[in-house]
């Protein structure tokens, strides 16, 4: 099951980054979304994908007797959801904030940060 996870994990992140080398800033925060689903997705596969037993250590042992899924992982991941969605809407708030005064996502076409200089005079 891990194989084809992977084989996931790594179309996501190749998606991810086509998206980001785009010019516009749209496509680069959809491909930061993917980038960082495919990095919850190989922690998630890195705690073991079992689902006969659940992680539950018996009474008087240190340790399960059989071979469980790792709880830590699960709730990292819980974690960078919430905080990947928190992300999305403030760059999302943002995005439409730069549209609004910029009137383009094209950031070829944003000079506002970065003015073009005047040409200057030769003078002899």
């Amino acid at each position: 099951m891990e194989g084809p996870l992977a084989v996931v994990v790594g179309i996501l992140i190749a998606t991810g980054v086509y998206l980001m080398l785009a010019r516009d800033l749209l496509h680069y925060l959809f491909g930061l979304v993917l980038i960082s689903n495919a990095a919850n997705l190989a922690i998630f596969i890195a705690g073991r994908l079992t689902r006969a037993s659940p992680p539950l250590i018996p009474e008087g042992q240190e340790a399960p007797q059989i071979v469980v899924a790792n709880p830590l992982p699960q709730a990292l991941i819980l974690t960078a959801i919430v905080i990947g969605f928190g992300l999305l809407a403030f760059a999302l708030a943002l995005i439409a904030q730069v549209y609004r005064e910029l009137g383009t996502l094209d950031v070829d076409r944003m000079r506002i940060a970065e003015p073009v200089r005047p040409k200057r005079k030769k003078s002899l």
